[in-house]
C-alpha cells in the first residue's frame, strides 16, 4: 500500500515538472504576446490612414503571435466591415466571443455589426446580453443601440424603441446617436415637432450631417415650415451637394 501511494507522489510530482514552463519559455511567451500587441497597435495606425491591406498583415501576424489576443480578431472584423466582407467580419467576431464570452463591450460591438448587416434579432440579443452584465459601465450605448435597431428592423416595434432611446438619455442626457434615433422615431410616428426639437438639440451638439439634416428637412416640410425647410435644405445643399439626401431633396422639392 505504501509502495502505491510512493509510486502515485512520485507520478504526480513528474507531471508536474513536465507541465512547468521554462523560465526560457515564459520569456518567449512574454516576448510573442508584446508582439502580438504592437501588431494590433501598427495596424489600428494602417487603418486610420487607409492602407488596409498592410494592417491586415499585421493583424494576421498578431494571431501568429498569440492566438488567444481577443484585440486581434475584433480589429479585423472591423477590418473586414469596412473592406465589406461581412462573412468573415462574423466569423473574427465569433472567434473573438468564443475567447472571451464574458466581455459586455464584445458583445455590444457584434450587435452593432449585426444590425448593420439587418440582423435585427440577433443584434438585439447579443445588446440585451450586454444589458444583463452587471459589469457593463455604460448601459446607455446598450439601450440606444436596441432603439436605433428596433427603427431599423422590418417589423419596427416603436413603443419598445422609445422605451430604450428614453433610457440611453436618462442615463446619458446629452448623447447624439440617440437624440438623432429620436428624431427619426418622430418621423416615422407622425410627431414632427418631436423630430424637429431632437435634430436642433443634436444639431446644438455635434456638427451637423447629410443625414440628420435630412432628417430635420422632412420634418420642417411636414410640418409646413417654409423658412426653416428653406434654410435646413440650403444648408444641406451647401454642405453636402453630392450626397445621396442631396438627390433626395432636389425630389422632394421638384427642383
Amino acid at each position: 500500500m505504501m509502495q502505491k501511494k510512493l509510486w502515485f507522489i512520485i507520478v504526480l510530482i513528474s507531471t508536474l515538472i513536465a507541465c512547468a514552463s521554462t523560465p526560457k519559455e515564459i520569456a518567449k511567451e512574454k516576448k510573442d504576446k508584446d508582439a502580438a500587441k504592437i501588431n494590433v497597435q501598427l495596424a489600428s495606425g494602417y487603418m486610420r490612414r487607409g492602407d488596409l491591406q498592410v494592417a491586415q498583415e499585421k493583424l494576421e501576424k498578431a494571431i501568429e503571435f498569440d492566438n488567444q489576443y481577443v484585440p486581434a480578431y475584433t480589429t479585423l472584423a472591423v477590418l473586414m466591415t469596412m473592406i465589406n466582407k461581412p462573412v468573415e467580419a462574423q466569423n473574427y467576431y465569433l472567434e473573438a466571443l468564443d475567447l472571451d464570452s464574458n466581455d459586455p463591450n464584445l458583445h455590444n460591438n457584434y450587435g452593432t455589426f449585426l444590425c448593420g448587416i439587418k440582423k435585427y434579432d440577433e443584434a438585439i440579443k447579443e445588446f440585451e446580453s450586454t444589458l444583463r452584465n452587471q459589469f457593463y459601465k455604460t448601459p446607455e450605448v446598450a439601450h440606444a443601440n436596441i432603439g436605433y435597431c428596433l427603427l431599423q428592423s422590418d417589423k419596427p416595434n416603436y413603443s419598445k424603441a422609445e422605451k430604450h432611446l428614453r433610457r440611453a438619455l436618462k442615463l446619458r442626457e446629452n448623447m447624439p446617436s440617440a437624440m438623432l434615433a429620436m428624431a427619426e422615431l418622430g418621423l416615422a410616428t407622425k410627431k414632427y415637432l418631436m423630430a424637429r426639437a431632437y435634430t436642433q438639440r443634436y444639431h446644438s451638439l455635434v456638427k451637423a450631417s447629410s443625414h440628420s439634416l435630412w432628417v430635420q428637412i422632412q420634418a420642417e416640410h411636414a410640418l409646413g415650415d417654409k423658412k426653416y425647410f428653406v434654410k435646413i435644405s440650403q444648408k444641406l445643399l451647401d454642405r453636402f451637394p453630392e450626397s445621396e439626401e442631396a438627390n433626395k431633396l432636389m425630389e422632394l422639392s421638384n427642383l
